[in-house]
């Protein structure tokens, strides 16, 4: 009898397969602390060790160069973030490293190893060349990080389970803000100590879950071959065959823009508007209240996004509560309206760290590229940190706070109303 044969359709390797396994607590609490270290690394620099290490070096210039600084690191985090994305979508579990298996958890480790370096060079550094310098480099390298762990949640999380995921470990960028200030304000009295513990949180928290989490592979003979011209292929997409690919990717950069021009000088808002006695105690309280919001409001509005289904709800009206914020901050510069201000900023960006990185999720082109998709998107993390420090700069110097806070309620809102042009996600 003649052998039958059928033209059955190629097997889609498990890295490559919409997720339909929920994943479990222990896989979301390892993720979630390796953001919380990567977090902290980034985020603490910004608000406290940066703007203390140039006002000892340039008291007189210090917004135009911490707006400088930023922004160049920024600007190195646009290149890096897609592109690390790309690399990582191409390496193939041919061959293991030690424990570390398939294509995403060696780009994790190797990026947090050499940002940990970065951050070690910066706490020596004396000069506002010498910090730029190790500031792009760190930037470069921790927005590699970002892009190969932003890749975990498509990987592995089904599209039912994604808002409660991205709220758990979104938690982590407003929770690393808190611990990390907490530790350089009351815990660490030495500049450089402060980089070195923060070097040490980011390569340690990370362990976990490179060591101890499934990594799905790719075949070899799946991954589209290398060449020159793909060097450019992580910051191109398709917008006329994926729209609401470019209206996430908006909405995105507007309300990262917001949160960007309305934190960066925060400290010094703190010393030279509000007068408080003490701003980097002030800066920590308030950080601290915008902490405890945003932790609560993450975790619950995933789960009610989850339920629900309104993600495009949910993402406009965080953005409506932290241009409120903004407003009270233009209107009202004294120490109780920035408690308020911290509490509406802080419910408005956990709503928004809930929802927007599971909205994302389900508008990406292609399963193949989901990391330099999400590095593409991502550059909207980026790209307001330049923007925005540059902004803000501009507008402290031309008009004040005031200016500053009402542009950025502006851009907050605008971001909440385009969310709308989303179609394809409720």
């Amino acid at each position: 009898m003649a052998e039958q044969v059928t033209d059955a359709p190629p097997v889609t390797p498990i890295g490559l397969a919409e997720p339909t396994a929920p994943v479990s607590r222990g896989w979301i609490a390892a993720l979630g602390l390796a953001s919380l270290g990567m977090w902290m690394a980034a985020l603490t620099p910004i608000q406290i060790l940066l703007p203390e290490q140039l006002q000892a070096i340039a008291p007189h210039a210090k917004i135009f160069w911490l707006g400088l600084v930023t922004a160049l690191g920024a600007a190195a985090a646009i290149i890096a973030t897609p592109l690390v994305g790309t690399l990582s979508d191409r390496t193939t579990a041919a061959r293991a490293i030690g424990r570390l298996r398939g294509r995403r958890h060696r780009w994790t480790i190797a990026m947090a190893l050499l940002g940990a370096v970065c951050l070690v060079l910066l706490s020596a550094e004396h000069t506002v060349a010498g910090v730029a310098v190790c500031w792009v480099l760190f930037s470069a390298f921790q927005n590699g990080q970002f892009a190969s762990l932003s890749a975990a949640i498509p990987d592995h999380v089904p599209p039912g389970q994604r808002a409660t995921v991205a709220g758990w470990v979104g938690m982590p960028q407003a929770l690393g803000l808190v611990l990390g200030t907490a530790l350089v304000v009351r815990f660490v009295t030495a500049r450089a100590s402060g980089y070195a513990v923060l070097a040490a949180v980011l390569v340690l928290f990370c362990l976990p879950f490179v060591l101890a989490t499934a990594d799905p592979a790719v075949p070899a003979d799946r991954r589209k071959p290398f060449s020159a011209r793909d060097l450019l292929a992580p910051y191109r997409v398709d917008l006329r065959a994926n729209p609401d690919f470019g209206w996430a990717w908006i909405t995105r950069f507007l309300a990262t823009l917001a949160i960007a021009m309305g934190t960066l000088y925060l400290l010094y808002f703190l010393r030279d508007a509000v007068h408080y006695h003490s701003p980097g105690e002030g800066l920590l309280i308030l950080t601290v209240i915008y902490t405890v919001c945003v932790v609560t409001t993450a975790t619950i509005g995933g789960v009610v996004s989850d339920r629900l289904g309104r993600r495009r709800l949910l993402v406009c009206l965080s953005g409506a509560l932290m241009g409120a914020a903004a407003i009270l901050l233009a209107v009202l510069p004294t120490w109780p309206a920035a408690e308020i201000a911290a509490v509406l900023f802080g419910v408005g960006f956990g709503a928004y760290l809930a929802v927007d990185q599971a909205l994302v999720t389900l508008v990406l082109p292609r399963a193949r590229d989901r990391a330099k998709d999400l590095g593409l998107i991502n550059i909207a993390f980026a790209g307001p940190v330049a923007l925005g420090g540059f902004l803000a700069a501009v507008l402290v110097s031309a008009g004040g706070y005031r200016l500053l806070f009402l542009a950025t309620a502006v851009v907050a809102l605008l971001g909440a109303i385009l969310v709308w042009r989303i179609k394809s996600v409720p």
